[in-house]
């Protein structure tokens, strides 16, 4: 059975009160939308609610979708718009460096936690679904380099519906007339928004992906980076931590506010290791198509490492640009992380 007879079987299933018939309609879709959902609002967790919102209103509406555009096509405009009415009613998520400026280098103070509900949070690589890397060959950037935190984070700048425009255009490809019908509005009205839009998105882009930086280095002296980063943390050397940063590299910890820029204010923080040198362990992951490591520290009571910190490093040439220390335990189940690690 050709794979139009199958989805049009399907569909008329589904119409029937199938549910494993709707099921297998929308399957094949499920990890586009959800990082669709995820650019839209900066948040795995948000992604998660609004992806299952907008497939309940496909399924309730689904013998309203006439066949005549492609049901891939219909369910983007359900789940943006989705995502359009969840944005009205929470709080943009944003990174630290984006919520205030650099703390003073000799600010040892650790505040108090902000809500988890106003940060952006990490994605996993394993839950991107995207083969290849590259959407339709209309689209401006790589489906992998649509994830990445400084992408996302720019985007969460960007007006709602400018946002859903260029995320539509310019990442997945479609027709400015297919961007129209989906939003309710006029090609004239997109284009104009996509105008907007590449511009509030170059501002706050850096001039290279990390993508771009990553296929520069090649895999192995990213891995190097990475477990130098590793082999520093793990003996307390600031010293050694310090050399791997880039001069004006930034360090943040979110739900913390307080964030620093520059390897002289990075090394005078509370986020370097004081003292004996702690004890904690790392797994290598990926998140936002980049490096990440899940932090583990040693817990005595429990006698094993418990998790404290998912970070994600950004690179620039040979050094660490950013490390972002997303510290929730929280952040570790969607990426398959261990609870725990063995003493």
């Amino acid at each position: 059975m050709s794979e139009t007879a199958l989805e049009k079987e399907l569909l008329e299933a589904a119409c029937a009160g199938d549910e494993d018939a709707f099921r297998r309609l929308v399957e094949p879709h499920r990890a586009e939308l959800h990082a669709h959902c995820y650019r839209m609002l900066g948040s795995v967790h948000d992604a998660e609610d609004v992806l299952q919102d907008a497939l309940l209103r496909a399924w309730r509406g689904l013998c309203k979708f006439d066949g005549r555009s492609r049901l891939r096509r219909w369910l983007y405009r359900i789940a943006t718009n989705a995502c359009l009415d969840a944005i009205a009613r929470r709080p943009k998520r944003v990174l630290p460096i984006d919520y205030g400026p650099p703390a003073e280098p000799d600010s040892n103070e650790l505040g108090e936690p902000l809500a988890d509900s106003m940060w952006m949070e990490p994605y996993p690589d394993e839950i991107v679904g995207l083969e290849g890397g590259f959407a339709a060959p209309e689209a401006r950037y790589e489906q992998r380099e649509a994830v990445e935190l400084a992408f996302v984070a720019a985007l969460q700048h960007l007006p709602p519906r400018q946002r859903a425009v260029l995320i539509l255009r310019e990442v997945l490809g479609f027709s400015a007339k297919e961007v129209s019908q989906s939003l309710g509005t006029t090609v004239a009205s997109v284009n104009s928004a996509l105008q907007r839009a590449r511009k509030g998105l170059d501002e706050r882009l850096p001039d290279k992906s990390q993508q771009a930086t990553m296929r520069a280095l090649g895999d192995g002296r990213v891995r190097e980076i990475v477990q130098a980063f590793v082999d520093a943390f793990e003996r307390g050397d600031v010293g050694a931590i310090v050399a791997l940063l880039a001069e004006d590299a930034t360090f943040a910890m979110p739900p913390y506010a307080d964030w620093y820029r520059g390897r002289e204010a990075v090394a005078e923080s509370w986020l370097m290791p004081a003292g004996p040198p702690p004890r904690l362990r790392y797994v290598a992951t990926r998140a936002n198509g980049q490096p990440a490591l899940g932090t583990y520290q040693f817990d005595p009571e429990r006698n094993c490492f418990v998790p404290i910190a998912l970070d994600v490093l950004t690179l620039r040439d040979r050094r660490i640009a950013e490390v972002t220390a997303f510290r929730s335990p929280n952040v570790f189940g969607p990426f398959g992380l261990p609870a725990q690690l063995a003493a």
